[in-house]
């Protein structure tokens, strides 16, 4: 019986058959609702990490256009940057009358931003140090533009100097404030800098309306927030901190079906997988769980122990992949000083992890695919992204159930070792990144590599290390069809970014020198 017979009026979703309904990755719950957040907090607190890691998560995760506007930004632009502790003296009134230019510029820009149709949240990235400052930006979106958004001043204060001196370094080292300045004179004058504000800094209170106060990051106060979006806010920054942190993304090891060009299933791991899991064992004990400090007194340097995690999927290939990788119990130290016994790299398989399921092209080649499902391989090609395989999942399905493993990375403090699969990791590194979500599925997730990521206020460092050369192995069963990437623009496009630093270089980016 032909389906017209039984079902003349079908539905029929604009995206096609087999295609993940994009409205319901955004929460369509929202479609008319608006945010804007004004960061606030004295130098050093993390403001600008915390704008940037809330502008990724609403537009990767929620698919909600976000902007930030950093007012640090248009006063380099205005005023020129490297310019002196004294331009922030407050008593200055010259000086004060530049800064405050500075900021109503990016009020401007906002306000036009926020105009705009379709539901959207801005982000004001300034020190807005006083309830005065508060007080005006307020009146200017709400009396004066009449905008219609939700507001939260959401401030970050940080009353450890173990940790202010931390943040202190890393802005003298990224900040473009300081860019070429030299260290000692540039730590000088961020201070100065940061004692200026201290001098006129007022903290939040309920005068300023809807709040969140962030304190080290480990105790929270949310005042008169309501609605889905400052909520999803309040969820995500209750996962942040400012600390340094590093992760490694790593495939399994070569599996059977990757030998074969089969796609998905949960085969065992090949000679070649099994060598490759020997190596990462090596990596994972000399890299992921040690880390370089330096004897005050001597100034020598030496590798000690530092705790560190190891999460796998539930499949197979990434269990035995991990197999070799040694769970030795170290001491370390909480923030208190109290010790603890930890015991490194004790697995945890997770479900989230698991690899795209392609339903029922599991376990068949992509010649096989377009041999016997030939419109389904023509959909995929069409939009790699939102395609979902029959019985299956898309990536759109994948970026969902991916947020809570997102969650658990951006609050996580140790390093973590996260041995998965291909298309997990594409999203995973898209996502800190600041890849554009149409561009993950393009993403190179080469076998037998580690990719070292750590993310920062002012994006993303990225180190590649080849454990198992492509020279080492007869064959990997990695060369996808071209024609399972018809955007070639994209790709060729993704595959410069994901390099690290947008350059092109002469080496395929399916193999990539050793580190």
């Amino acid at each position: 019986m032909d389906s017209s017979d039984y079902n003349p009026t079908p539905h029929v979703i604009p995206e096609g058959e087999n295609a993940t309904p994009l409205e319901v990755v955004g929460g369509d719950c929202t479609a008319t609702e608006k945010l804007i957040i004004i960061m606030c907090g004295l130098p050093a607190t993390g403001k600008t990490h915390i704008g940037n890691r809330i502008a990724r998560y609403c537009s990767f995760f929620l698919d909600i256009q976000t902007k930030i506007f950093n007012v640090g930004d248009y006063r380099r632009e205005l005023f020129g940057a490297r310019l002196p502790a004294e331009f922030f003296d407050h008593s200055n009134k010259e000086n004060m009358a530049k800064r405050e230019q500075a900021c109503d510029a990016a009020l401007s820009d906002l306000v036009d931003y926020m105009k705009q149709d379709g539901v959207r949240v801005g982000i004001l990235d300034s020190t807005n140090s006083s309830r005065k400052r508060r007080a005006h930006i307020r009146d200017v979106l709400q009396k004066e533009n009449k905008l219609k958004c939700k507001i939260i001043v959401l401030e970050s204060v940080v009353d450890k100097e173990e940790v202010i001196e931390q943040n202190v370094r890393f802005i003298k080292r990224n900040a473009p404030d300081y860019e070429g300045k030299d260290d000692k004179e540039a730590m000088e004058d961020f201070h100065k800098r940061r004692e200026m504000y201290m001098n006129v800094y007022e903290p939040v209170d309920e005068s300023d309306g809807s709040h969140i106060k962030m304190i080290n990051n480990q105790t929270f106060v949310v005042h008169n927030t309501g609605g889905y979006l400052p909520q999803k806010v309040v969820h995500f920054v209750m996962n942040l901190h400012s600390h340094p942190r590093v992760f490694y993304l790593s495939r399994h090891g070569q599996s059977e079906y990757n030998l074969l060009g089969k796609i998905g299933g949960d085969a065992g791991l090949t000679d070649a997988g099994l060598e490759y899991a020997r190596r990462l064992a090596v990596f994972a004990n000399d890299v992921v769980g040690k880390q370089v400090v330096k004897d005050e007194e001597t100034g020598e340097e030496k590798k000690v122990s530092r705790p560190a995690r190891l999460w796998t999927s539930t499949l197979r290939r990434t269990k035995e992949t991990a197999q070799f990788i040694k769970k030795e119990v170290i001491t370390t130290q909480k923030d208190n000083g109290e010790e603890l016994e930890w015991i490194q790299f004790m697995g945890r398989q997770r479900r989230n992890l698991d690899e795209l399921y392609a339903g029922v092209c599991d376990g068949l080649t992509y010649a096989e695919i377009a041999e016997k499902f030939p419109e389904e391989f023509q959909r995929r090609q069409e939009d790699k992204l939102t395609y979902r395989y029959p019985r299956g999942e898309s990536y759109m399905d994948v970026t969902l159930r991916l947020e809570t493993i997102v969650l658990d990375i951006e609050r996580t403090r140790e390093p973590i070792l996260i041995v998965g699969h291909q298309g997990i990791h594409r999203l995973l590194y898209a996502y800190f990144m600041g890849l554009p979500r149409d561009q993950a599925p393009f993403v190179s997730i080469p076998l037998n590599t580690v990719i070292e990521l750590s993310p920062h206020a002012y994006g993303c460092d990225e180190k590649r290390y080849v454990l198992l050369s492509k020279e080492e192995l007869l064959k990997d069963g990695q060369d996808e069809p071209v024609t399972s990437m018809p955007m070639k623009e994209m790709a060729e496009n993704t595959q410069k970014m994901s390099s690290g630093d947008g350059k092109t270089y002469g080496f395929d980016p399916m193999n990539p020198p050793s580190f």
